[in-house]
């Protein structure tokens, strides 16, 4: 089965039910989970189209230049590459984004935040326009998703990695966000320094590493092989950066002002203390299995 072609699946009748066929059975031996799904959205890909229309056209022939692209992504998937890298894009909110290795992909959890934030605006900023900041925006998801939700005034989006500002850049551009979206690139909220922001920023969402070190290595091969550690690794407890960027924020918040925090699960006890040492008010909200996901603060 190491084989591209499994010997029982050789066929002149090379169509797309030849093909899922050939990917289910080889990603089922290399213990992929989801490779009907895989399968079904890298022939997609290859084929410029959707997953529907591989119903539609499922005895349709494959050329050899389409059934060599499909193989060579469906083996590189053999190896835990996610999915989202080998096609290049990932949806988000209804969006689709750009992602690459630079960049964490965008998870499904990831869009409480984005809810949560524009629930905010509209509870105390129904007719206004004011000022977010997004830190460690990576690909942008957050950053846009917002952008495409309230008529923020002006969103600075920042982030330490230059590569995965490129990309940001690109994924608000293509979403017509170009102008409305700052880009910064620095450690949490340095880079708006000196810009005038003292006490104007209403809403700073943080979606920062949060993985303990320690348990990188453990993590699914998709994300301990594949993407960055850099946004991954929390330090020992996986709080370090939130510990610097909550007296940071204080600066920076109007009153009221909200900092919006993506977390781990089971470490919304920590953060709450370190919350309430702090004089800060705030709410810990579950994501749909029932774990920490987030953190909602308020000077």
């Amino acid at each position: 089965m190491s084989d591209l072609m499994p010997c029982e699946l050789k066929s002149r009748n090379r169509n797309i039910n030849w093909a899922l066929a050939w990917a289910r059975a080889y990603l089922d031996f290399r213990g992929i989970k989801g490779s009907s799904l895989d399968a079904r959205v890298l022939l997609a890909h290859c084929l410029g189209a959707d997953t529907v229309a591989l119903y539609r056209e499922s005895e349709r022939q494959l050329s050899s230049r389409e059934i060599g692209a499909f193989f060579k992504l469906v083996r590189r998937r053999g190896k835990n590459e996610p999915v989202a890298y080998l096609t290049g894009r990932k949806e988000f909110m209804g969006l689709v984004f750009e992602v690459n290795r630079d960049v964490l992909i965008p998870r499904p959890e990831t869009e409480l935040m984005v809810e949560k934030a524009l629930h905010l605006y509209s509870r105390y900023w129904p007719d206004e326009s004011v000022i977010l900041a997004d830190v460690g925006t990576g690909c942008g998801n957050i950053a846009v998703s917002l952008a495409k939700g309230r008529p923020f005034s002006k969103i600075y989006a920042v982030d330490i990695s230059p590569c995965a500002l490129e990309i940001a850049e690109r994924n608000a551009g293509v979403h017509g966000f170009g102008e409305k979206i700052v880009f910064a690139r620095g450690d949490l909220l340095a880079p708006l320094d000196g810009l005038g922001l003292e006490g104007k920023i209403s809403l700073i969402t943080a979606n920062l590493p949060y993985i303990k070190s320690a348990e990188i290595n453990s993590l699914m091969p998709d994300v301990s092989l594949y993407e960055p550690r850099e946004a991954l690794d929390g330090g020992p407890d996986g709080l370090d950066l939130y510990r610097r960027l909550i007296p940071q924020s204080l600066r920076f918040l109007t009153r009221p002002g909200f900092l919006l925090m993506e977390i781990g699960p089971e470490q919304g006890r920590e953060i709450a203390s370190y919350l309430a040492i702090s004089g800060w008010k705030f709410e810990c909200f579950s994501d749909l299995a029932g774990r920490d996901r987030l953190v909602v603060a308020c000077p």
